[in-house]
């Protein structure tokens, strides 16, 4: 998950536009409406999510079925010290529970590492210079993923090269836009279509290479997909906004009030690490358990187990669409949720999916329908949590550290990445039906939490002065 800003610095401070780019723009409509640049960004984003899922889809499978097995894992350089460092933090770990500790590493530095991309962006290489760097970085990684001698290296270069990328493509598109243009919002619902035309071409593409074709192959279309964004960004670098190195004054300091509201920020912040926690073993324990668990036949034909997460974008999209609804027919009624609320309903659909999952497993075969089902209540929770998470951060956090506070909100989602890595050395102890279930009380105390204690939540909320209500507008990534 990231933060983008328009206008605004790392943490806030206003950027003036001695170029008049954003006069230039005002007047381009050359891309359905929109400026040019936003179609090269939005074209460069669909590659990057593209890729981004491929490794997703890909990577518990390629790690319980291919790469940790003894003939295999010996070929691995440093997978004997990286997993010797591990156990001596963690304690020991089967084969499985090293591939769910590694999923959760690499997917959670992934949300730690944009904090230094978004400073060397804004502070010091320019946003264009780190975009294309990371680019490099994250094509070099899904490309290394075809040896296995050098897993790890992979790893660490896709981690690095996000980092670079993802804090800084998003923040490009405010830039196309005068202050004052109202387009800038239904740009940012342009590029979130092309992001999920990446995420769903993902599981069909690369995943099917991977299952059915050879590991080696899903990775390198990753890699080819990645190069695809890069040289899309790079042709429409003239479209872009000129990059411009904040020079922010000092902050004042925070008031007592303001203070208080950052305290509560990071109060709501805490359900976040378990709702991640549950969430996205979906995307990492439950596609091994999947794999031999669930009756994927149709037509006698077997479904590879990835090609489900085409169908969890779609049903996320449709939760989106369905929540608005929702959302607009209850404000009419003026019943509509404050947004704590809304986020303590998302913990409880999240857990929810994972008992009525841990039910289905206790059959000999799960049809695909359940599975799809549980899908359906996961991605509908998505809606509910986090655009009023992140509303809440704009309209609450004081205008000098609202950036950073979204900051603060991308590691609570690192957080939940690494306790889901931990959690993993519990699933063969205790089988699928009792893992679902703990998995499922992750998010009950956030959700009692977050409703019964709504009121004095929004009190404390409130105490500051406000001024950090329109400092930012943020966009999610997909969980």
């Amino acid at each position: 998950m990231t933060t983008t800003e328009s206008g605004t610095g790392l943490h806030g401070e206003d950027i003036a536009d001695p170029t008049g780019a954003h006069a230039l723009q005002s007047g381009d409509h050359a891309f359905f409406g929109h400026p040019k640049g936003l179609g090269y960004l939005a074209g460069t984003e669909l590659w990057e999510r593209f890729s981004f899922y491929s490794m997703q889809s890909l990577l518990m499978l390629y790690m319980t079925k291919y790469l940790l097995l003894p003939e295999n894992s010996g070929k691995v350089a440093g997978l004997g010290t990286y997993r010797t460092v591990l156990e001596a933090i963690f304690g020991p770990m089967t084969d499985l529970a090293l591939a769910a500790q590694t999923f959760g590493l690499y997917s959670g530095l992934i949300l730690v590492t944009p904090l230094a991309g978004a400073y060397l962006g804004d502070r010091v290489l320019g946003r264009t210079k780190t975009v294309t760097m990371g680019a490099l970085l994250m094509s070099a990684g899904h490309l290394t993923m075809a040896s296995e001698q050098a897993f790890l290296l992979a790893l660490a270069l896709l981690i690095a090269g996000g980092g670079l990328f993802i804090s800084n493509l998003v923040s490009q598109i405010g830039g196309l836009y005068a202050p004052e243009d109202t387009r800038r919002t239904r740009a940012f619902g342009i590029y979130l279509m092309a992001l999920n035309v990446g995420a769903l071409a993902a599981p069909l593409i690369a995943g099917t290479l991977g299952e059915k074709v050879g590991w080696h192959w899903g990775f390198g279309a990753a890699g080819i997909g990645m190069l695809c964004g890069l040289a899309t960004y790079l042709a429409g670098r003239r479209h872009f906004p000129p990059d411009l190195i904040a020079r922010g004054e000092k902050s004042a300091p925070l008031t007592r009030g303001q203070w208080t509201s950052v305290g509560a920020i990071v109060l709501l912040l805490v359900p976040k690490i378990f709702f991640f926690a549950a969430a996205q073993q979906a995307y990492g324990i439950m596609v091994v358990w999947a794999d031999t668990a669930v009756d994927r036949t149709v037509g006698g034909w077997e479904l590879p187990v990835t090609w489900v997460l085409t169908a969890d974008g779609i049903l996320t999209i449709v939760g989106v669409i369905f929540a608005n609804w929702a959302w607009t027919r209850l404000a009419a009624r003026g019943r509509e949720p404050s947004d704590i609320r809304k986020v303590g309903i998302a913990n409880v659909m999240v857990a929810a999916s994972f008992v009525g999952i841990a039910l289905l497993s206790t059959l000999a075969k799960v049809p695909m329908i359940g599975w799809l089902a549980f899908y359906l209540v996961l991605d509908f929770s998505y809606a509910w949590n986090d655009p009023p998470s992140k509303a809440l951060i704009a309209r609450y956090a004081p205008r000098s550290v609202n950036g950073t506070m979204f900051a603060i909100s991308s590691l609570s989602g690192a957080l939940g990445f690494f306790l889901l890595g931990y959690l993993g050395r519990f699933y063969e102890p205790l089988g699928a039906p009792a893992y679902f279930l703990l998995t499922a009380t992750l998010p009950v105390a956030g959700a009692i939490m977050l409703i019964a204690f709504a009121k004095p939540l929004e009190r404390l909320l409130a105490a500051g002065d406000g001024d950090g209500v329109h400092a930012f507008k943020a966009e999610p990534l997909p969980a």
